[in-house]
């Protein structure tokens, strides 16, 4: 799991580099917005520790470069400057946390420790949805049509009634496939399979 931190003080980023390296995490650490987005996997699932007043572009203006990339990682932000109303806009438009400077070796480990758990969450549900989406695209046009008319509860005399014309023994045979494909066996995991996975 990817953990980065982007602060333009050395003495900042060795303290904390050496705090996180002590309890098993892996870290890569950045003096600039500019060279983290250059540089870090953004489009993996992980966690990055932020400060808000860095040369260049600031904390907050790479927080939306990662929201406009629709990165994976969570973002924790970092400021020895106390500014409520910036860390009020951050968390409602997705940051995982605020944290003020100098801040508790305890409350910082926790708060990465839970956004790491979050992002892998989050990278467990979207690798989920990758292959459903993966498997759902196996299915034909008709086999697909057959699928979500199954999902509804449809039986087959009546998706074929809604599919007219097509023969009953075809629309058998689609929904075999398609749950063949699938691996699924009833309408009701199919159902879930597609809410689940936004399909």
């Amino acid at each position: 799991m990817n953990l980065y931190i982007v602060d333009d003080d050395e003495a900042v980023r060795r303290s904390l580099g050496l705090l996180l390296l002590s309890r098993g995490h892996t870290v890569q650490a950045f003096d600039s917005g500019e060279a983290f987005l250059e540089n870090a996997h953004t489009e993996h699932a992980g966690c990055v520790i932020l400060d808000v007043r860095l040369n260049g572009m600031s904390g907050v203006q790479v927080f939306e470069a990662l929201r406009e990339q629709a990165s994976a990682l969570l973002v924790i932000f970092l400021s020895g400057h106390g500014d409520i109303p910036m860390a009020v806009h951050a968390v409602r438009n997705g940051a995982w946390g605020w944290l003020e400077k100098p801040c508790g070796e305890a409350q910082l480990l926790a708060t990465v420790d839970e956004a790491l758990s979050r992002a892998r969450d989050v990278d467990r549900d979207r690798k989920a949805r990758q292959s459903a989406r993966a498997l759902w695209l196996k299915l034909t046009p008709r086999e697909t049509q057959v699928a979500r008319l199954v999902a509804q509860g449809f039986t087959n005399k009546r998706i074929a009634a809604e599919l007219s014309p097509i023969e009953l023994r075809t629309v058998e045979t689609h929904r075999a496939r398609a749950f063949a494909k699938l691996g699924l066996t009833n309408s009701h995991e199919l159902d879930r399979f597609l809410r689940e996975h936004e399909l």
